[in-house]
């Protein structure tokens, strides 16, 4: 199953979200109608980059490695690129 990373971006705070989703439009519209408990007090959201990967669990993996970056810059960049470089960030070995 195909799996999708995405950044949010909250219209409130400015503040980027990260996920995996097997569905994006699915997941904005529960970020938006406040289904997420943490996201809930940020909303609207925009969905500012989205990148599809093999599976699921590839995507699920990168989204947390991003996140363990803790980078406001890191996050910036993969918006302008208009894509997470995979072998620039991770070790494929998992």
């Amino acid at each position: 199953m195909i799996g999708f990373v995405y950044i949010l971006k909250s219209l409130k705070n400015k503040r980027f979200y990260i996920g995996s989703t097997i569905d994006i439009q699915r997941r904005l519209i529960e970020h938006n109608s406040g289904k997420s408990k943490y996201t809930s007090f940020t909303r609207p959201f925009e969905l500012v980059f989205s990148q599809k990967f093999d599976s699921i669990t590839t995507a699920k993996k990168i989204e947390y490695k991003i996140k363990q970056f803790k980078s406001k810059k890191v996050i910036i960049d993969i918006i302008e690129s208009g894509e997470i470089k995979i072998d620039q960030f991770f070790n494929l070995s998992w």
